[in-house]
Order: structure tokens, then C-alpha cells, then sequence
């Protein structure tokens, strides 16, 4: 991702561009209420003060880098890190920009393209042996709170229920209530509740109360998901890291 696209990001997530269509760029009423207020310059110290969204965007926990739990900035490297932390912290930052990309994408989509992704992210997971005709969309006039089935059998003795709702707002405790009642009257053993935005406290911890499982995946865990198992995504570059191998060299020097 070069610099125009990395200062459109940026940008994007401090809420002073937009994106309306595939391929325009516009800037929103609070990008020229501050171009009117003419700041000296707008960098990433700028808009980390200027934004709380772009500053959460713009910060990571280290701790799976260099197991320090201070969080700091993606692209401001510290003078003690070494290439490989650098090259480990700069691929997540591209990870969690095009996480960012992907969720916005989705949720423009229509509740039917919604409910068709989620059972094809399942499919591509390996749910249902990764064979795309053991996933399918129910029907919206008939539904009966469940948006699509993962069969895990060729006879579909194991099924999978899925609930997909492109969402804004939090999902709360209710709505999780009449999942697992729609679960019951089909007689589900296995739910994946999946959303575009996130779970209130409420909603992670309604459970069943019989031996019925259900997983919740919020807004970020479906992007990463989608990242992680290629949906929606393309391999850009590729990259192989080197190292010597001391094991080619050891005959001669013994």
C-alpha cells in the first residue's frame, strides 16, 4: 500500500474523507470545517489528537511482537526494535487497515449478500468439508429466525444454524434469547451468531441452558476471519524472510 493510499486510510478513519462509491473519494463536512480552521500541517500526531476512533485505529498491543503490553503507534517504529519486529509490526498494521476496508464494504452490502458472505465464510473455514453445496441461504420469507444452514454430513444429521444480522448497533441479550429459541424448535445442537458490529456484555453471557453451543463473532473477528481464510481478499505481494543455514556449512567447517 503506497503513501496516497495509507494518507487516504488515515484520512477515511479520522472521519474527514468518505468513500460514497468504488473509486471516488469525497471529503466530509468535518474535513472542510478543519481545512477552513487551517491547521499548520495534519500528520499522524494531528490526527491521533484530532480523532479517538483514528487513534485507537492507529494503536496496537505489542504483546505478540515483543511481549511488552504498551501500546504504541503501527508506524513509528522504536529505535530498539529489530527488522523482524518492524516487519511483524508493519504487516499488522496492513492487516488491521484492510480489516477496517473490509468491514465498511460489507456493511454496504444488502442482508441478503450479508447472509450469503457469513455461509460462505463458514464454507471456506471447512465447515461442511469446504463443499459449497453443503451451505445455504434460508429463505427470508420462511426463515424462522435462521438465516443459513452448514450441513456437516453428506445426510445433514450435523447441522450448523447460523444468524447473520448487519448491524450498527450493539447486539444485545434478546436478540441472542430468540436465537437460541429458533435453535430449540429445530432442534439444534451447534449456533454461530454472527454480526457486523459487537456484542453487549449481556449478549456474551446468555448461554443455553441445555447442552446446545453457540458462538458469537462480532464486527473485527468476522473481517480477520474473512482475511484469514481468504473471502473478499486477494494476495497482493509475497514476501519470503531468509535466514542462513549454519546446517549446509557445518560439514566444511568440521
Amino acid at each position: 500500500m503506497n503513501r496516497i493510499a495509507w494518507a487516504k486510510t488515515y484520512l477515511k478513519k479520522a472521519g474527514l474523507l468518505e468513500q460514497p462509491a468504488r473509486a471516488v473519494v469525497q471529503i466530509t463536512p468535518a474535513g472542510r470545517q478543519l481545512l477552513v480552521s487551517a491547521p499548520e500541517k495534519i500528520d499522524v500526531g494531528f490526527l491521533k489528537s484530532y480523532s479517538e476512533e483514528f487513534a485507537d485505529f492507529h494503536t496496537v498491543d505489542r504483546d505478540s511482537t515483543t511481549g511488552n503490553e504498551t501500546a504504541v503507534s503501527y508506524s513509528e517504529p522504536q529505535e530498539t526494535d529489530t527488522p523482524d519486529i518492524v516487519m511483524a509490526t508493519a504487516f499488522k498494521s496492513i492487516q488491521k487497515a484492510l480489516a477496517a476496508d473490509l468491514l465498511v464494504k460489507v456493511k454496504e452490502g444488502s442482508p441478503d449478500f450479508f447472509e450469503q458472505l457469513v455461509v460462505d465464510l463458514l464454507i471456506n473455514m471447512g465447515y461442511g468439508g469446504a463443499v459449497p453445496d453443503n451451505g445455504h441461504v434460508t429463505p427470508s420469507s420462511a426463515d424462522g429466525g435462521i438465516d443459513g444452514l452448514i450441513k456437516e454430513d453428506k445426510l445433514g444429521l450435523d447441522v450448523i444454524y447460523i444468524q447473520a444480522k448487519r448491524w450498527e448497533n450493539t447486539v444485545h441479550r434478546p436478540e441472542i434469547q430468540k436465537f437460541i429459541g429458533a435453535l430449540a424448535q429445530h432442534g439444534a445442537k451447534k449456533g454461530v451468531f454472527i454480526t457486523t458490529s459487537n456484542f453487549s456484555k449481556g449478549a456474551i453471557e446468555c448461554r443455553p441452558m441445555n447442552d446446545t453451543r453457540i458462538i458469537l463473532i462480532d464486527g473485527q473477528e468476522l473481517a480477520s476471519l474473512m482475511i484469514e481464510y481468504n473471502l473478499g481478499v486477494s494476495i497482493k505481494d509475497t514476501f519470503h524472510l531468509k535466514r542462513m543455514d549454519t546446517d549446509y556449512f557445518e560439514g566444511d567447517l568440521g
